[in-house]
């Protein structure tokens, strides 16, 4: 990655949407190159897509947590299994207590209670933590 490349993931990540042609306009290259780019990123699953933000409220009937995870062995395998779970929004490794923190997202209770169990049962896990999310008060 270099400098061009660092520009552009930035402007995506203020705006998915943005048409390559304004991208190309504000990096001061061709359209071929900004698309040249994103799709060498895209193979490089440096971007893994695009997505849709929404506020709290229009998710608000989702439940969302933050699952805490102590890892044994090997804390790497234990990051490529979460990655497998749709309901994993996002991993963090951290330091101190927990090593890995998990973002969770599920339609039910019963889909969280499952995901919950799920990665209570992957190789590696020693133990977990979990809190749910009542409210968000900045994005």
């Amino acid at each position: 990655m270099d400098t061009l490349d660092t520009q552009l993931i930035s402007l995506l990540r203020a705006n998915a949407r943005i048409p390559i042609s304004t991208l190309a306009t504000q990096l001061k290259v061709s359209r071929g190159t900004v698309q040249n780019r994103i799709d060498k990123l895209l193979e490089e699953r440096i971007l893994l897509g695009f997505t849709v933000r929404t506020t709290p409220e229009a998710a608000s009937h989702r439940i969302r947590a933050i699952t805490m995870v102590r890892t044994e062995g090997d804390a790497d395998q234990v990051l490529r299994t979460l990655r497998g779970y749709p309901e994993v929004r996002a991993l963090h490794t951290t330091n101190g207590r927990w090593d890995i923190v998990a973002e969770l997202a599920t339609d039910t209770l019963q889909e969280f209670d499952e995901v919950l169990r799920q990665i209570g049962k992957v190789r590696g896990v020693a133990n977990t933590e979990t809190s749910l999310l009542l409210s968000t008060h900045k994005l």
